[in-house]
């Protein structure tokens, strides 16, 4: 008691002045429908703690993390190895991501079998969808932050798909690499967007949508027979809840609060027996050998491009995505009427299980699905227009090969691409015929070979095009006199 009444005295102090308490009060004990107390309806205050989880340790994690390509992989690895309680936080982190996508998509497949979509709730429906697409956001470029192989591949990967995008490609790649070449630049820009770009917007869009969700009220249980119209919904929703509706705290809430410490706990739990996830290797362009794996939530598109054959790559990416996109947005836009109960809907319960079903299989066959280095469209830096003046179809056609394949990502041309690699401009001066070509197949120094990644017509046409490439006033290179085959007399 004696703690009690100064407390008391602190908040009549702080509610005198601010007056926080009558303006919380009204929403936190707003009315609801008496059977959306249910466990069916804690999926949107869990993923809210989630993303809560998500800043706490997010904010702990940059007071240590450097965005620096030369320094990030080591900032990971001290927090790891030798910062107290570093290695759990990033644990932590990562299976809070993990949680919150998985969360939220239960959430949205609720709402949808619900009719939850259907009016007036139509724009609560679409803000959620763009808070879908900034939660796979905020997942995709934290592991890009890891910067180890499965960072630096799944970036050049996701420079492919932008640079097949018609006209604006080239653009697209620029603005996210911040050069043509995957640098130290490229890290800063996805630091940004994971910390500053990608969260502000989510929580924009969660203010945004819990004020939809106070203002329409929370979507009754959906009983068969009860349709939807627009004319009697509204008068008949607030009927309901004027009747037979509970406060949303403490009634609603209560399940809500045990949810939110579930899946907290769950996490915790995951931490602590699984650890954090990587880095794994220091990014290296040189071996694409590598085998990486995106994180869970994007197996399954994963596993799509790499067992279909490659021309249906682009269009999955650049039409079956955005398609799905606007499916998605669209629905409250053509079916915001008629009846909510799944029980009366059975195209949308078929429908769920089928995307399930299909997520879930092509999750599993990503495991173990093949994998090759297809980076074929992944920088926008133009080859220089005085290496392919005046020069032959097959040295053409070998331009095209250092264009595709990305070799300017280890080697610069012109005096611009990479710096990992010697420069090509005079690399006929130093390596003959011979010597490309084994240099391509069976690589060498930091090189890998590229044997297996190049089909004999594009070794061909690529050792042409490099035996162009010296000064004029150079002669190109010549084999040692050992190595020459002598001639002989009869």
């Amino acid at each position: 008691m004696r703690l009690i009444t100064p407390l008391r005295a602190v908040a009549g102090w702080l509610e005198a002045r601010t007056g926080l308490g009558a303006a919380v009060t009204p929403a936190a004990t707003h009315p609801v429908p008496r059977r959306t107390a249910s466990w069916w309806y804690v999926f949107g205050s869990a993923t809210m703690t989630l993303f809560a989880l998500q800043i706490a340790t997010g904010i702990c994690l940059a007071l240590v993390y450097v965005p620096a390509a030369d320094q990030a992989y080591q900032s990971l690895q001290y927090l790891n190895e030798q910062a107290a309680f570093g290695a759990y936080l990033r644990a932590i982190h990562f299976w809070g991501s993990n949680a919150m996508v998985l969360v939220m998509t239960l959430h949205m497949l609720q709402v949808f079998l619900f009719g939850a979509y259907k009016y007036p709730r139509e724009l609560t429906w679409i803000v959620g969808v763009f808070m879908l697409l900034c939660t796979l956001g905020m997942a995709f470029t934290g592991q890009i932050l890891r910067w180890d192989q499965d960072a630096y591949w799944g970036l050049g990967i996701g420079a492919s798909i932008a640079a097949r995008a018609p006209v604006v490609g080239s653009t697209l790649v620029h603005l996210l690499l911040g050069a043509p070449i995957i640098a130290g630049r490229t890290l800063s820009r996805f630091f940004a967007l994971h910390v500053f770009v990608v969260p502000g917007i989510l929580i924009a869009l969660t203010g945004l949508h819990v004020w939809l969700v106070l203002r329409l009220g929370v979507n009754e249980w959906p009983m068969p027979g009860r349709v939807v119209d627009r004319e009697t919904y509204r008068e008949r929703y607030e009927a309901e809840v004027h009747r037979d509706g509970v406060p949303f705290f403490p009634v609603a809430a209560r399940k809500d609060m045990i949810a939110m410490g579930v899946v907290i706990l769950a996490v915790l739990v995951c931490a602590a027996i699984f650890g954090p996830n990587g880095p794994h290797g220091v990014p290296d362009p040189t071996i694409t050998d590598a085998s990486p794996r995106p994180d869970f939530y994007f197996l399954s598109l994963f596993a799509l491009l790499a067992l279909l054959p490659p021309w249906t790559e682009t269009v999955i990416l650049l039409v079956g995505m955005p398609l799905a996109i606007v499916l998605l947005l669209a629905l409250p836009l053509f079916a915001s009427t008629g009846e909510k109960s799944w029980r009366r809907r059975p195209v949308a319960v078929l429908s769920s299980l089928l995307i399930v079903l299909v997520v879930a299989t092509f999750a599993a066959l990503g495991v173990m699905s093949p994998w090759s280095p297809v980076m074929d469209a992944g920088t926008a830096l133009a080859t220089p227009v005085t290496y392919v003046q005046d020069r032959s179809p097959l040295e053409l056609q070998g331009a095209l090969v250092v264009q595709n394949k990305q070799c300017r990502n280890c080697h610069s041309l012109g005096g611009e691409g990479g710096a990992r690699g010697p420069a090509l401009d005079g690399v006929a001066t130093r390596l003959t015929r011979d010597q490309l070509i084994r240099q391509v197949l069976q690589g060498g120094g930091n090189m890998p070979a590229y044997g297996k990644n190049l089909t004999p017509a594009e070794v061909n046409a690529l050792v042409a095009f490099l035996e162009t490439l010296r000064p004029s006033n150079q002669p190109p290179a010549r084999a040692p006199e050992g190595a020459r085959p002598v001639a002989r007399s009869d």
